[in-house]
């Protein structure tokens, strides 16, 4: 989990009524021009070819690609078929930190950032095989490092979330733990999860 994520959860949060939207505005296109969807832009282009990176070839395929703007709202920007969800990379972060996610994961996501408990047991998957921005291990809410934080660096890397407690309790959960093998996340807090370093 990154820094990014904190964007990434707001997002969730907008998707909803974003989706709504989206769908709407796609129709509407369509119509204008005769049942074709417009052609992406270049620098849409771009965005989906960055939040392509976040997962294996043939999932990123077939995910749905969205992007949430400065103010907060999302933009579908490639319509998907299989689950998951991408989005590119956040250049306000120092590192590169696409990502994709399932349904469950994105829900969980979106208690996270709602400061709800995510449902227990309802696993969810994700990955950011292109990196990751660095995070605190033990504060799920943390912006930046601060004396006992414990900030973490990682990689590339795919999360397990919303497992129950006991599938957790199979991992280290050191607050300084060794990020080059799998590790537990925002320990003992209703967010912990599963990091799996890939490289």
């Amino acid at each position: 989990m990154s820094r990014s994520m904190i964007m990434a959860g707001a997002a969730v949060v907008a998707l909803t009524a974003g989706v709504m939207q989206a769908a709407g505005a796609a129709e509407m296109e369509m119509a204008k021009g005769g049942g074709k969807a417009a052609a992406p832009s270049a620098a849409d282009r771009k965005m989906i070819a960055s939040a392509m990176q976040a997962a294996p070839k043939r999932v990123a395929a077939g995910a749905t690609v969205v992007v949430m703007g400065g103010d907060g709202s999302m933009r579908t920007l490639r319509e998907g078929t299989n689950g998951f969800t991408c989005m590119p990379d956040n250049p306000a972060t120092p590192g590169p930190d696409p990502m994709c996610m399932d349904k469950a994961a994105w829900e969980w996501a979106g208690a996270w950032v709602g400061h709800k408990t995510p449902p227990v047991g309802k696993v969810g998957f994700m990955y950011m095989l292109a990196g990751g921005t660095d995070a605190s291990n033990t504060d799920p809410y943390a912006t930046k490092p601060e004396p006992g934080n414990h900030w973490v660096k990682t990689g590339a890397h795919v999360m397990v979330v919303g497992a129950d407690p006991a599938f957790y309790d199979m991992y280290p959960k050191s607050a300084d733990p060794d990020t080059s093998v799998p590790y537990v996340m925002w320990p003992g807090t209703p967010y912990q999860h599963l990091m799996v370093p890939i490289k």
